[in-house]
């Protein structure tokens, strides 16, 4: 069976023209989520997360590979929304005050059965934090394409926010993030980001 690949199926939503912010319709999906709370470069909590979230979506992704089916895809970037009770004091300066979601969207043939077994699998080898299945709707948003280290993210999320009030529309939901390159393996000024926010 051909490899699955959900980024180019998904272009559109995992990828920006480098000329500047577009609108985007993102439909219901499913994701592995964790729920935390605090500063990610200082919190063990935030590590966890990360290594729960790509233990679980790889274990998923090799378990089907292996299975009748033979189904295999790769595995989609570590995903994050960011927020604070009152939106309108949320500042990317004020990371200790950041409630997060890191998530993996996960396809569709992906149950939540299978998820669950798996969830059991891995438990039994490992702790984990509180990880759920979850289907997320964001619906319309507004996304553009950061290209450097996320500490320099304001210029980039300043000027989403200024295309989105010059259309006419207003900020709802949480600020999103999606990681396209690994910090590890990858220069800062090289790392690739998509930030992305929900409108109406």
């Amino acid at each position: 069976m051909a490899k699955v690949d959900l980024k180019k199926e998904l272009k559109h939503l995992y990828d920006c023209p480098a000329g500047g912010p577009v609108i985007v319709e993102v439909p219901a999906m499913n994701f592995i989520m964790v729920d935390g709370a605090g500063d990610p470069n200082n919190s063990p909590e935030f590590s966890e997360a990360v290594e729960a979230l790509y233990g679980l979506s790889y274990t998923l992704k090799f378990k089907l590979k292996k299975g009748e089916a033979g189904t295999d895809y790769g595995v989609m970037p570590l995903e994050g929304l960011w927020w604070t009770d009152d939106m309108r004091e949320f500042s990317l300066n004020a990371r200790d005050r950041w409630k997060w979601t890191l998530m993996i969207l996960q396809p569709e043939f992906v149950t939540a059965d299978l998820y669950l077994q798996v969830l059991e699998e891995v438990r039994k080898k490992k702790g984990l934090p509180r990880v759920r299945f979850e289907r997320f709707h964001e619906g319309l948003s507004a996304q553009i394409m950061h290209i450097g280290p996320y500490s320099a993210e304001e210029p980039t999320v300043s000027r989403l926010h200024r295309f989105i009030a010059e259309n006419g529309d207003r900020r709802t939901g949480k600020h999103h993030e999606i990681y396209l390159g690994d910090p590890r393996r990858t220069k800062p000024e090289k790392l690739k980001t998509i930030i992305r926010q929900p409108i109406a």
